[in-house]
């Protein structure tokens, strides 16, 4: 078991969510945890992270899932098709979780979810999809439920840049099946940070003692998000690495978690 894979495993919880399908492949679900108290709930979606491949599930996320639903929030722990999986990587992994969020917002009424307020946080390459999903959902006239924040903890937020520093053995010249070399415009479609304005409220956070994914890819990220035109606000937590970030024993979770709580807040007044 590698580092990375021990680290993870500490963080896997068993669900107390209810798992949905959004189509017919093994990875195509998610797990739906009930906030507590009365609701509607505010609703947060959750990316995991693993550099896009499928030996990484949502497990990950469920210790994460299971302090933000005893704080209040519905949470979808949503899973998608990866590299290495049938249909994983470009275009299937970005379909999937458009279709996931898109599926569940559209049945908010039916859980008991408050659309005003709803988030989305990814983690590591989970970031990356949660940024470039809200780019995608901010610039859509027929969504029905736009996110109020994106939330990128650790994010891969630029894939043009993860490539050429060849992050976690070329991860995403794998995911996208192609160098940036071979097809640029693959990589700009891909990469959040060629796809500002989002449109959307972001905010980042990222640990100087990253040693996944380096906390320079977030300065740049909301330099380029901010002279865009879109509110990006960066969390820099000195000597915090990437694991902390989804960790609820940790002592910077509370402080991620309280702000993400403030910016929905903050929405539904």
């Amino acid at each position: 078991m590698t580092a990375y894979e021990a680290a993870l495993a500490e963080l896997t919880v068993p669900s107390r969510g209810r798992t949905l399908r959004y189509g017919e492949a093994p990875d195509q679900f998610g797990q739906l945890w009930p906030g507590s108290g009365d609701g509607p709930h505010p609703l947060l979606v959750l990316l995991h992270g693993g550099y896009w491949r499928d030996r990484y599930g949502l497990d990950v996320m469920n210790a994460m899932a299971a302090d933000l639903s005893g704080a209040g929030f519905a949470v979808w722990n949503l899973e998608y098709r990866r590299v290495g999986s049938v249909g994983g990587g470009w275009p299937g992994t970005f379909g999937d979780v458009e279709t996931g969020y898109r599926v569940l917002a559209d049945s908010a009424a039916e859980y008991g979810l408050d659309t005003s307020r709803i988030g989305i946080i990814g983690h590591s390459a989970g970031g990356h999809l949660a940024l470039w999903l809200a780019a995608r959902l901010g610039r859509s006239p027929e969504v029905k439920a736009r996110p109020a924040v994106v939330v990128g903890l650790a994010a891969v937020s630029d894939l043009i840049e993860a490539h050429r520093r060849r992050l976690s053995n070329d991860a995403a010249a794998e995911m996208l099946g192609t160098t940036f070399a071979a097809d640029p415009d693959r990589y700009k479609a891909a990469s959040p940070s060629a796809l500002t304005p989002f449109g959307v409220r972001q905010l980042l956070v990222h640990g100087t003692a990253d040693d996944s994914v380096p906390h320079e890819m977030s300065i740049r990220f909301r330099d380029t998000a901010r002279a865009s035109g879109d509110a990006c606000e960066l969390l820099l937590l000195d000597g915090v690495g990437h694991y902390e970030l989804i960790d609820p024993r940790s002592q910077v979770w509370a402080t991620i978690r309280n702000r993400i709580g403030e910016i929905l807040r903050r929405q539904g007044r």
